[in-house]
């Protein structure tokens, strides 16, 4: 009867989930672990991301003594699917992760959340969307929206008339924004795009290719009212390249995400930089929370059995003079 016993619990034992109880701390108390995965810096957004990972680990960690934390920061799509699997013989029971690609990042993702990891994709979703994760993203209409009015709006009251347009690259989330942007602009039948009708140029969310190409547009236009370069590191090249030239026509020079700088520039009144639209990378730190929300009960865990994503919008909005106090962070590294 005694070995009977025990072969029963040896069952039952093997049969409990691996990941679902958390980790076994010593003294017999559960402590459930969180993995972090995240780029490291290749642009300013990125680099952004690293650090309110990190800063939203330091908060935490005080405050949930039986939760641990390990943030993973990967130099390139390959380093970023060894680091999860590191995570995961770390025995994480939630991993929240910005890819560095969605392809190659999508199978890793998809056969842990089949072995019981709770997973948050944050901005990029998975190119497999037939299992449960929540994809926490920016809202990238939203983004080209609220820019459109707003420089649509401010343009119209300032008698200005042309302007230049840039993307970013050539992928979904860049058509639309800029779909959305041209929407708005193309309400004022005032304003003249001098590339033509909801034309543009890509920047590829690079400081120096915003600078190439406003000095390639200098070049072109000898009347340049506004610019709208949808990113804030495209805004950096993009202010070199008009003070450089020397040129007084450019009247608003309008970027995107919502950098450091870019707050100061607008806090600081500056001439040509007075708002910018909302896509910030404080967006991991929502992605851990939602995380620690659904550990502590405060979320639901349903996501994790779906048969598709739970897909959650972080709405964009307008940054300007009004506003910008309650988004500035002067500790940011963005």
């Amino acid at each position: 009867m005694k070995k009977i016993t025990i072969v029963l619990l040896v069952m039952l034992l093997a049969a409990l989930p691996v990941f679902a109880g958390g980790a076994r701390q010593e003294g017999g108390g559960a402590v459930t672990k969180i993995g972090i995965a995240v780029p490291t810096a290749d642009h300013g957004w990125t680099g952004g991301i690293g650090w309110w990972a990190d800063f939203k680990v330091g908060e935490l960690k005080t405050q949930y003594p039986n939760i641990q934390f390990n943030v993973v920061h990967s130099a390139n799509a390959t380093q970023q699917v060894n680091d999860v699997e590191n995570l995961a013989a770390w025995g994480m029971n939630y991993l929240v992760i910005l890819p560095h690609e969605s392809g190659p990042l999508t199978q890793p993702v998809k056969q842990l959340a089949a072995r019981g990891v709770r997973c948050i994709v944050v901005d990029r979703g998975l190119t497999d969307t037939n299992f449960g994760y929540v994809n926490l993203a920016g809202d990238n209409p939203g983004l080209g929206r609220v820019s459109g009015q707003w420089l649509a709006k401010t343009m119209k009251a300032e008698g200005l008339t042309n302007y230049v347009a840039m993307g970013g690259m050539p992928v979904v989330i860049d058509t639309e924004r800029m779909d959305a942007f041209f929407a708005e602009m193309d309400k004022e039948p005032s304003l003249v795009n001098l590339l033509g009708k909801d034309k543009y140029e890509f920047a590829n969310w690079s400081t120096q290719d915003g600078l190439r190409l406003m000095e390639t547009f200098l070049q072109q236009y000898p009347k340049i009212d506004a610019v709208y370069c949808q990113d804030d590191d495209v805004l950096t090249g993009v202010l070199q390249a008009i003070k450089e030239s020397g040129r007084t026509d450019v009247k608003i020079a309008l970027g995107g995400a919502g950098s450091k700088p870019v707050y100061q520039m607008i806090m600081n009144n500056d001439p040509l930089v007075r708002a910018t639209s909302l896509y910030h990378p404080s967006m991991i730190a929502d992605g851990i929370q939602y995380a620690i929300d659904v550990a502590t009960g405060a979320k639901s865990a349903a996501f994790a059995s779906a048969g598709s994503p739970t897909t959650v919008v972080i709405p964009s909005a307008l940054i300007d003079k009004s506003n910008v106090a309650q988004y500035y962070n002067p500790d940011s590294s963005f």
